[in-house]
């Protein structure tokens, strides 16, 4: 099958329409998802401040943001649902039944469409968020994370098992492509203009860039380590070295976590050369950036907290506590309504 890609696909759609409620203002939130209790914790990136929880569903997973900022889409393993909140309120729009255990969901710009890789069925469900339905499952072998790279038309999901990342056609409802990872896939981004993909993979203390149209593996970087011994973490397995990686939106730096070091490296894209180092608390898990690209946000899973690193200055100017092993996490400008507290969310 070959790849083709349209200039057209990747610019963005019309925004669905925000909630009736009057919008006052935006303010940029870190939504992180607490995968041993069943909250959101909701941080205020202003003050970097814990302002809210927000109660899912027991061992919450998947985290993802509609482009415009007014809905926030988790996922509950212990109960086998997709959730989709408002998020200048908190109050809960639609809870959606999944054909099985979810893991990390993406959501087109537009909010039409979401992907939920379901890993005890071995598939991922395409859910039709107006209809509040799931419309397609296909097959998927050791599905893990799903991506929205900024289109509309496609969606990512990885395969651990084929080692592979395949890509969906939303307007078909099946599968375009699948692209090599270069090992058993763990969390990848993909460039804007779906050229490259930066994945982790398991036993590598680093990443795999890979070439999308080409379907090539086009190099592999191994990151230093002042621990390079592996060692245990509660909440992955010991041959996870690499966990969370992130683009800057101006996708000229890849901030990636080590699991040996407790710390983010960071690797410039141009001149390909890893230029900086930021510790953070114990077992970095997901990776965040704020929409202007002021801070890059990092959840701890042994320490239930998240570093909120400074790009510019590389240096974590905060550690905010939140619930219990906090691992995905995603950071949008939302709109707040007058009559929007943060202790409705409580």
């Amino acid at each position: 099958m070959r790849l083709r890609f349209s200039t057209c696909v990747w610019i963005g759609c019309a925004l669905a329409a925000s909630s009736p409620t009057a919008v006052h203002a935006q303010s940029t939130r870190l939504y992180v998802g607490n995968s041993m209790a069943d909250n959101v914790s909701v941080i205020d990136l202003n003050s970097l401040k814990v302002v809210g929880e927000i109660t899912v569903g027991p061992h919450v997973h998947g985290m993802a943001v509609q482009q415009d900022g007014t809905r926030l889409f988790t996922t509950s393993e212990g109960d086998k649902t997709l959730r989709v909140f408002d998020t200048s309120t908190g109050k809960r729009l639609s809870e959606i039944t999944l054909t099985g255990r979810p893991n990390q969901c993406a959501v087109t710009p537009d909010g039409k469409y979401a992907a939920v890789p379901i890993r005890d069925t071995d598939s991922v469900d395409i859910v039709d968020v107006a209809q509040q339905r799931v419309v397609k499952t296909l097959p998927v072998k050791a599905p893990h994370n799903a991506f929205n790279a900024g289109s509309n038309k496609y969606i990512f999901v990885s395969s651990m098992g084929d080692h592979a990342i395949n890509m969906i056609d939303l307007e078909k409802l099946d599968y375009a492509a699948s692209i090599p990872a270069g090992g058993v896939p763990r969390p990848y981004v993909i460039t804007r203009d779906a050229r490259t993909l930066y994945v982790a993979v398991s036993d590598l203390h680093g990443f795999v860039i890979v070439d999308i149209p080409e379907k090539k593996v086009v190099r592999r970087v191994e990151m230093p380590a002042e621990h390079p011994k592996p060692h245990e973490h509660p909440y992955e397995p010991i041959n996870t070295l690499t966990h969370g990686l992130a683009l800057s939106p101006d996708e000229k730096e890849l901030w990636v976590t080590s699991l040996l070091d407790d710390a983010m490296y960071i690797y410039d894209v141009n001149s390909q050369k890893i230029v900086g180092r930021v510790l953070t608390g114990s077992g970095p898990n997901w990776v965040g950036f704020s929409p202007e690209g002021k801070y890059v946000c990092v959840s701890n899973t042994a320490t239930d907290d998240v570093s909120i690193i400074d790009v510019k200055a590389r240096r974590e100017v905060a550690r905010v506590k939140v619930g219990h092993v906090p691992k995905r996490l995603v950071a949008a400008n939302v709109p707040t309504a007058e009559s929007a507290q943060p202790s409705a969310w409580r």
